[in-house]
């Protein structure tokens, strides 16, 4: 049965940096209520580092340990670790090491970590007042979070709370010092001429790691089926998958002609969305898009035609590798 409100949860994320002093925010209105949420599959309150590992369900609690020194020559390989054990260089953006002394006083690290999800109703096809609504209360999830790193968070000392902990919006300029806009991890999806299935990505359900290709590709993404927690009392699903190429059919709707989707709307499931989702996909579907509507506009022919002519099909499929879109994986990539 269709659950059109059962959507991953949105995160409203925040930048933050660790230097000398106390940087401790106003304690946040909210702050009591998001201090004991607790979802009945998390195993803690959401505000702490302990929650659900995402590709386990098992529950861990993580590390947290501002500018740590830097182990040897790491690598992020998710094949091997989600890298998400230690939050501080999880989602870190700029890490201080890396630049010539002097130039950063502390790691810059973005806060998009498990415990900011905001599960407690969507965004997408509700009400003005109800939108505002859960937006400020997931600001206040958020500022709740940042509050507790600075004032209860377990240090390796034995004390507790970080109060060097800076919130940067200097870098994020939106709403209360956090990010512009929410994460948004789900959309309104398109009825589309191809819709991408778990038959197709799943590893256990393909039978293969090997890439999933599509004759009329215009583009390659990789992630693994990743669904955050929903709105509808869902745990984390993430599941092996393949490589895969984005089909030209999964931009195309089976009714309208007039509209290309650019990004996470395109055709997918709520579990295949999960893969595409991610930017690096995001990104290259929008170009593909853009490519798509100047193409259709110099052969004075539309989006379904060029799918469904050999020839234009292929001349697109040119145009696009000529632009450097990479249309296939090359020979022994495998997913994970």
């Amino acid at each position: 049965m269709a659950q059109p409100d059962n959507q991953q949860a949105f995160s409203w994320c925040f930048i933050v940096d660790h230097v000398d002093g106390d940087h401790t925010i106003d304690r946040p209105e909210q702050y009591d209520r998001w201090r004991t949420a607790q979802p009945d599959y998390w195993g803690a309150p959401m505000i702490s580092l302990t929650g659900p590992d995402p590709r386990t369900l098992e529950t861990v609690t993580r590390t947290f340990t501002p500018n740590a020194e830097p182990i040897g020559d790491l690598v992020a390989d998710q094949r091997e670790d989600a890298g998400d054990r230690e939050l501080w260089t999880f989602r870190r953006i700029i890490a201080r090491h890396n630049f010539a002394p002097g130039t950063y006083e502390s790691d810059v690290v973005l806060v998009n970590w498990p415990m900011i999800d905001h599960v407690d109703g969507t965004i997408i096809d509700v009400p003005d007042d109800v939108r505002a609504a859960r937006e400020h209360d997931a600001r206040q999830q958020s500022l709740s979070m940042l509050y507790w790193l600075q004032t209860e968070a377990p240090r390796a000392d034995g004390g507790t709370g970080f109060p060097g902990l800076r919130l940067r919006p200097d870098l994020a300029q939106g709403p209360d010092g956090l990010a512009m806009a929410p994460y948004i991890r789900e959309s309104r999806r398109i009825l589309a001429e191809t819709t991408v299935t778990e038959l197709d990505l799943s590893i256990e359900a393909s039978g293969t790691d090997a890439p999933a290709t599509f004759d009329d590709s215009v583009g390659v993404g990789m992630y693994r089926i990743d669904l955050h927690p929903s709105s509808g009392g869902d745990n984390y699903l993430d599941l092996p998958s393949r490589p895969f190429e984005i089909p030209l059919g999964a931009l195309i709707p089976r009714r309208l002609e007039n509209l290309l989707p650019a990004g996470k709307n395109v055709g997918t499931t709520h579990i295949t969305n999960g893969a595409l989702r991610l930017h690096p996909v995001e990104w290259n579907i929008g170009e593909s898009a853009g490519r798509l509507a100047a193409f259709c506009l110099d052969r004075a022919s539309r989006p379904r035609a060029i799918r469904t002519t050999p020839g234009l099909l292929e001349e697109f499929q040119s145009l696009l590798t000529q632009r450097g879109v990479e249309l296939h994986w090359p020979h022994g990539v495998s997913g994970y």
